[in-house]
């Protein structure tokens, strides 16, 4: 329940929604049940033929009762849902500001359908906390109330009758149910989940599962998925329509109760017959408010669900990150010595480090590779300087100041990255190098183009989902020309031209160091050619640094780094 604590903390935002939906649901229910219970009083007085004034007042009285009940229950609708628009537009900003830190490493933990399936399902599903959880037994309980103390009145038994009534159909009965409710709804959930998950990960593997063929299997997983979903669907569809059953049931019976109770009352002389209708439609239309409480678990686990599933993504979040009116922020457009000292890294789960004691030193202004073979940590040294990775040990320091106080955003801000992995948006290459700066001209975008031999490239051209119609070297050029326009004094480049052929990554370093010539530029490489320019050369194996100097100091050294070129000559020249 503390997960939905939250939710209810930004309900109680809308003060005044909340109160307006209050007061004219009361009004709605309150003159519903003086509507029927007026009826009834007009059917036996009209049975005892009164004069007609006494009867005009009565239908006057009924007609006006009617006309509140329909505009109250208006306003009360309108005003609730413009409140649940509100509280759930709180409530994606409330999450997306605790989750825009936890990227891109929450990927690491949760598979992205499943995230998605949080992110909208779970969010969508809070919808109802307010109109079908929140506000509705209050009203209840109000309107109740009322009705049994007007009915003391009149019979004291009847109202100890109607008392009965509420406790069975407002408490006992959800209760039973919304047990066998959280089982239902916890399988519910999970299943919708691993739907997701199938369903994304079909999506974007298909090409995989054809060359492979393997499309027919995960076509099958698909559907078993699809259909244990729909199991659990209509097991909660049974359950909530044996729910309502057995709630209207119970209202039912307590109006017979009723009749009966006051049949006698009236043989008794305990009552006057003429009210012994009014006081049975008063018994039949009261029980109505207690309608949605037959589904009231349903939407009580389900929100309770919802919110433990949604905020259980960001939950740890506070005591993880650092509140941005806290952080440092990082000054002026300078070149920043990079200081790392006996920092290790494991991810989450993994019993294997990958980074195991690392101490580097990088001047301001430097030009450092690091090579290694795949897996010796390269990328992921690269991810901590970028606060992508938390949770190493050891200390960090840019431009003199310790990473972990650092803001990402502007420590983001001062740097160019180009990543293994670039993302592109469906749009045009204009509107993805425009991500470097708003104020760019076409003529500089073009010059950036031409740099990374882009040149048969338009700006208008358009630019699918990932970059799904350009090449893998075009990818990476792009991503290159876009750090070029940022222009930032941090340079973090891994493997940025494994994609592209010799002769233009040699074009495409000449720009690039020409660009950071008194920036600071770290740059991760599988290809050994070119470093000779390197001011220092970083060797890792196995989450450690085993060699570092320049190009010079490691080849007369004849260690790994030697080694590896020597590999390397030996593969060119075969």
């Amino acid at each position: 329940m503390k997960d939905l604590s939250m939710v209810v903390k930004l309900v109680v935002r809308e003060k005044k929604d909340i109160l307006l939906s209050i007061l004219f649901g009361f009004l709605a229910g309150i003159t519903a049940v003086g509507l029927f219970g007026a009826s009834g009083y007009l059917v036996s007085k009209a049975a005892l033929i009164p004069p007609l004034y006494t009867l005009v007042l009565v239908v006057s009285f009924v007609k006006l009762l009617g006309f509140i009940r329909a505009i109250s229950r208006y306003v009360e609708r309108y005003v609730s849902h413009r409140a649940t628009f509100t509280i759930l537009s709180h409530l994606r900003v409330s999450f997306y500001e605790k989750l825009e830190p936890l990227a891109p490493g929450i990927f690491q933990k949760y598979r992205s359908g499943d995230l998605l399936a949080r992110i909208v399902g779970d969010v969508e599903s809070l919808q109802n906390f307010f109109l079908r959880v929140f506000y509705p037994p209050i009203v209840l309980l109000i309107v109740f109330l009322c009705t049994i103390i007007f009915t003391t009145f009149y019979s004291l038994s009847i109202a100890l009758v109607l008392l009965g009534g509420l406790l069975v159909t407002a408490l006992i009965v959800p209760c039973l149910f919304a047990m066998r409710q959280r089982k239902i709804e916890g399988q519910l959930r999970e299943e919708r989940g691993s739907l997701s998950t199938e369903t994304t990960e079909l999506l974007y593997g298909f090409r995989d599962l054809k060359i492979y063929r393997k499309l027919a299997e995960k076509e099958n997983q698909l559907k078993e998925s699809s259909d244990c979903y729909i199991k659990e669907q209509e097991k909660v569809g049974i359950h909530a329509s044996l729910s309502q059953a057995m709630n209207s049931l119970a209202s039912l019976v307590a109006s017979w109760v009723v009749l009966a109770l006051g049949a006698y009352l009236v043989v008794e002389d305990q009552l006057e017959g003429i009210f012994l209708a009014m006081l049975v439609m008063i018994s039949l239309t009261v029980f109505e408010n207690v309608t949605p409480m037959a589904v009231f678990p349903i939407h009580l686990e389900d929100s309770r669900r919802a919110a433990s599933r949604l905020f259980s993504v960001v939950r740890d979040q506070s005591s993880k990150t650092q509140n941005h009116q806290d952080s440092i922020q990082l000054e002026g457009n300078q070149s920043l010595a990079i200081e790392i000292d006996k920092v290790s890294f494991a991810f989450p789960g993994e019993a294997r480090s990958t980074l195991e004691n690392v101490h580097l030193h990088l001047p301001a202004g430097s030009k450092t590779a690091i090579v290694g073979p795949s897996g010796s940590g390269k990328s992921t040294l690269l991810q901590l300087l970028l606060k992508i990775q938390a949770g190493y040990t050891g200390k960090v320091n840019l431009g003199g100041t310790s990473l972990d106080l650092l803001d990402k955003e502007s420590l983001w801000s001062h740097t160019n990255a180009v990543l293994q992995e670039n993302h592109f948006f469906y749009g045009t290459i204009r509107e993805n190098l425009m991500l470097a700066g708003d104020d760019l001209t076409d003529i500089q975008l073009d010059e950036a183009l031409a740099k990374v031999k882009l040149n048969h490239v338009q700006l208008t051209d358009s630019v699918l989902e990932k970059g799904g119609n350009l090449s893998g070297g075009e990818k990476q050029r792009l991503a290159i020309a876009r750090a070029l326009l940022k222009a930032n004094p941090l340079w973090v480049l891994d493997e940025p031209t494994s994609s592209v052929d010799a002769l233009t990554e040699n074009t495409i370093y000449q720009y690039l160091f020409e660009a950071a010539k008194d920036d600071t530029l770290i740059l991760v490489s599988h290809r050994l050619t070119g470093l000779e320019r390197m001011d220092k050369i970083v060797v890792m194996e196995h989450g450690e640094i085993i060699e570092k100097g320049t190009f010079n100091e490691l080849m007369d050294k004849r260690g790994y780094f030697y080694q590896m070129k020597q590999i390397e000559k030996s593969v060119f020249t075969a």
